[in-house]
């Protein structure tokens, strides 16, 4: 796809289109025009892998300035909430501060309070950590079970994803194609909702990680033809997709001007 025209606006859709379209080019390590399934876990997890490690850096550094080999957890709370017990912010928060702490302890392999680097890389990115799957698995039901009869219906499940501005407003097209994905391949018993068996086949598929997982919903998503291959033209027609996937590092790797 040809650049952005002269003028176009920063990170205008076209902008983003256009580094959509490298990144495909860049993953097609045969240059067949084709990405396989195999082409597209290996840029899942080339991206996942830079996206935390940046972010966990990042987040280190602030937290942890002199560098020292672990953080505490005090340290880690009032840095983030701020000083005190009582203080409005924690009392505003109290709910994240519980879920962080839950957390924390639950990647707190060493049961002294602090964690190392690999301890806080597990804290701040569960998805693809075994040991935390129990954590995910709690924080899933907290965000969407908003009835709390212990199962996630297709609305608790597609309110998490789309709230249109007005009722009679025409949703996207990725909204039906969620709507699928869970009635055809996550709500396996068909009952209309997912139970903690399901959720937990969500979460980690058979076993796999998550850039397995990822790269089986992208392809669901984008397959247009079912030859279990993407083409630039179908991964291009799903940008949406692609933009709330690690493959583009949540679409910050489409907004960014440094080189991919």
């Amino acid at each position: 796809m040809a650049a952005a025209a002269e003028g176009a606006e920063p990170n205008s859709l076209d902008d983003m289109m256009r580094r959509l379209g490298q990144l495909v080019d860049r993953a097609d390590e045969d240059s067949d025009g084709l990405l396989t399934m195999s082409e597209l876990k290996e840029w899942i997890g080339r991206t996942s892998r830079r996206y935390i490690e940046n972010d966990v850096s990042r987040l280190w550094k602030s937290l942890n300035p002199e560098n020292n080999d672990t953080i505490h957890w005090d340290v880690y709370q009032e840095t983030i909430y701020g000083h005190g017990a009582l203080n409005d912010v924690q009392f505003y928060h109290k709910g994240l501060i519980n879920r962080d702490r839950r957390r924390w302890k639950a990647a707190d392999t060493g049961r002294d309070d602090s964690l190392n680097r690999d301890e806080f890389t597990a804290f701040l990115h569960s998805e693809d950590h075994p040991a935390m799957r129990e954590v995910v698995l709690q924080e899933m039901f907290d965000d969407l079970d908003r009835d709390r009869d212990g199962k996630i219906s297709l609305p608790e499940y597609m309110f998490d994803m789309y709230q249109p501005r007005s009722p009679d407003m025409e949703p996207p097209e990725w909204v039906a194609n969620e709507r699928d994905v869970f009635l055809k391949f996550l709500d396996q018993d068909g009952d209309g909702s997912l139970n903690e068996v399901e959720v937990r086949q969500w979460i980690a598929p058979h076993g796999l990680g998550l850039t397995d997982s990822e790269a089986q919903h992208l392809l669901l998503e984008a397959d247009a033809n079912g030859d279990a291959k993407l083409t630039k033209k179908e991964v291009l027609k799903k940008i949406n997709a692609f933009m709330n996937s690690p493959a583009t590092e949540f679409g910050h790797a489409l907004l960014r001007h440094d080189e991919l």
